[in-house]
């Protein structure tokens, strides 16, 4: 499946929104960059898991908004889901160790068994990278190609069309989206999960409990984490 074949897969909701902001020449050209790169070296997610975040996330039901940088560059571990790997993959990338971390200390819950995210991403948390592939073991490899744009415009229909959601931005690629972000939603910002920053303000940030809060002052559900 192309990237193309994805992207009109998605539900008339999301498109419509997107090309508000995006155009579908934009994205004509990101499914030729994408195309290009899968003939000339392994990138990831798959094809036809690039755009699982909005595939599992309806526009209509995004209440929160967790914001990656680029999806992880190993083998087996990106599926479309910022910061998920699927169900099967044994050992956790380091910055989701560190979220789980952080999630039983701010909820006191057990550690969860597996590391991927979709039953976040089925409760409404779309769980986006600001860029959404990668080649194999080169991390940012894809930025500046079209994919901030195409992110941007997410960002955008998610905050114009919900009368009130919570954006976790962590890490200062994430905390530059703020501006795109209208002054009614929450924001949760800290440094990033990974091992470089996490123990320099991402441990005891509390972001889950946080969201939760905000979501109840707003008489919305809170999510399951």
């Amino acid at each position: 499946m192309t990237l193309l074949e994805e992207y009109k897969a998605l539900s008339d909701s999301w498109r419509t929104a997107i090309e508000y902001h995006h155009s579908i020449e934009q994205m004509l050209k990101l499914d030729q960059f994408v195309t290009q790169q899968r003939g000339l070296s392994t990138v990831y997610p798959p094809s036809g898991q690039v755009l699982t975040a909005l595939r599992l996330c309806s526009l209509k039901e995004a209440r929160v908004v967790i914001l990656g940088q680029d999806p992880y560059h190993g083998a087996g571990q990106a599926h479309g889901l910022s910061f998920s790997v699927e169900a099967k993959v044994s050992k956790l990338p380091p910055s989701l160790r560190n979220i789980y971390k952080e999630l039983v200390s701010d909820l006191d819950v057990e550690k969860p068994v597996h590391g991927e995210l979709s039953h976040w991403a089925q409760q409404g948390v779309l769980l986006l990278n600001t860029v959404l592939t990668v080649r194999e073991a080169e991390a940012n490899s894809h930025q500046k190609q079209g994919w901030e744009s195409f992110s941007d415009a997410v960002i955008k229909a998610v905050s114009e069309q919900s009368q009130h959601a919570v954006f976790i931005l962590w890490g200062k690629p994430a905390q530059k989206k703020a501006s795109l972000i209208a002054k009614h939603h929450t924001l949760i910002e800290s440094v990033h999960p990974s091992p470089l920053s996490a123990s320099k303000g991402f441990f005891g940030s509390q972001p889950f409990s946080k969201c939760n809060q905000a979501l109840i002052e707003h008489q919305q559900t809170p999510i399951l984490w």
